[in-house]
């Protein structure tokens, strides 16, 4: 950090011969252009891909008294805008939310400088206002070199928190807008398919990393949970059309577990945190479960809604709503299951080992009651009953599945007895 300083130092001393400089300073009476202050600075920081430098070179410009506020205010303007080629250029050919984030970037600057252009005088005050005075004794060159590099600094602090501060309310309007301007690329329906976040040029940055893998994760948890939705319809409403989009459901999982898995390993493969390790173990583990959830659906469930379809059975009507809404508890299980895995809420991971318990008691109540319509010799119970038996067992067994996703994050977190005290309050909290 001493070298920054000792480099400004250097910088400073070399540019004292520009004070008598008449080109020189003539070019920076035009720089009150606002303008033009704005186009050079943003063409010189884009040329040296660093704000930070051109602004460095600003002050020590200001330190020589060379430079007033008014013409300083639009090159630091226009540094906020050159900064963004930056992350434009870094965003080429990656994933389209890298590329939105960079959109999301330039317009947040350009918006920020188009508010203020027409209010740089006002500012340049409030910017005085707010700055030390410097020695009053002082005159001319002196003065400005005392005091200016110390409200450009400021001008640069203010100028970013303001618009931060202004614009933080409007960031689902412009999240919104950012979509709209980059929309997502549509997925070509046959196979191969292609992944959507996980990116080779973020791997030499784990947390980055990570932090995409986990979104590709729950885009295959996602594609997953739709399998389960679809299973139940040939049974329900005869629907024949859907098995085939589980067969297109069931290669995207597995292409998507071979895509993770790889991706992980490879970050698991540098000098990483243990925390960070355990994450992307985690997140292997994960993977399996989802991609057994969609196995039970496309090799047990699709061919037996196949024999069903070949057939004129029917459930009973009270066979049919426990079957629905066992299925409706296997889909709330891998619900919870995705936003455990998202937030690593061990709230929720205790909350889904409470619920799997009750679906397993769930289970028994749906099988004694079909039981007892048996004894009642209803016909389409004695007709559908192997179908309704196999339907709440798999149910029972994605429900499992889902449910291991909460029990993995709470063995890894290794929980201490005070965590074991906090379940009975966060039963209470999470119970509903």
């Amino acid at each position: 950090f001493g070298l920054l300083f000792f480099g400004m130092k250097i910088m400073s001393d070399a540019m004292v011969p520009l004070r008598d400089f008449d080109p020189f300073i003539n070019l920076l009476v035009h720089l009150e252009n606002p303008l033009l202050g704005i186009l050079i600075g943003t063409v010189f920081t884009a040329l040296i891909q660093s704000s930070s430098a051109f602004i460095g070179i600003l002050i020590v410009l200001a330190g020589q008294g060379v430079l007033t506020l008014e013409a300083g205010i639009p090159l630091l303007l226009g540094a906020n805008i050159g900064t963004c080629i930056t992350a434009g250029l870094a965003a080429i050919g990656t994933t389209r939310e890298a590329q939105r984030v960079a959109v999301a970037h330039i317009l947040f600057k350009v918006v920020g400088v188009l508010l203020l252009v027409w209010w740089i005088p006002v500012f340049a005050d409030l910017v005085r206002w707010l700055s030390p005075r410097g020695d009053l004794q002082l005159s001319g060159a002196a003065y400005l070199g005392d005091v200016v590099p110390r409200q450009i600094a400021n001008a640069h602090t203010i100028f970013n928190i303001a618009l931060t501060l202004i614009l933080l309310p409007f960031t689902g309007p412009a999240a919104r807008l950012v979509e709209r301007l980059m929309p997502e690329r549509p997925e070509a329906p046959e196979f191969p398919y292609k992944t959507r976040f996980i990116d080779n040029a973020m791997l030499a940055t784990p947390v980055l990393a990570l932090s995409l893998a986990r979104q590709e994760v729950l885009r295959m948890g996602q594609i997953a949970k739709t399998m389960v939705e679809k299973i139940l319809l040939p049974f329900t409403e005869r629907n024949r059309e859907v098995l085939s989009e589980l067969d297109a459901g069931e290669e995207q999982v597995d292409f998507l577990q071979a895509q993770i898995n790889a991706y992980l390993t490879r970050i698991s493969q540098q000098s990483i945190p243990e925390e960070q390790a355990d994450e992307a173990f985690r997140m292997m583990y994960t993977v399996t479960e989802f991609e057994q959830i969609a196995d039970i659906v496309s090799k047990t469930l699709k061919p037996r809604a196949l024999e069903w379809l070949e057939t004129e059975h029917h459930f009973s009507e009270a066979g049919k709503q426990e079957i629905m809404t066992y299925h409706i508890s296997a889909l709330k299980q891998i619900s919870r299951a995705m936003e455990t895995f998202l937030k690593s809420d061990l709230r929720i991971a205790r909350k889904m080992k409470r619920k799997f318990k009750k679906y397993r008691l769930q289970e028994t109540l749906f099988m004694r009651t079909h039981y007892e319509r048996l004894r009642e010799d209803i016909p389409d119970s004695l007709a559908s009953s192997e179908y309704h038996q196999e339907l709440l067992a798999q149910f029972r067994y994605i429900a499992s599945h889902a449910t291991n996703i909460a029990r993995i994050l709470l063995e890894l977190s290794e929980e201490t007895p005070e965590n074991h005290d906090a379940q009975n309050r966060d039963r209470h909290h999470l119970e509903s």
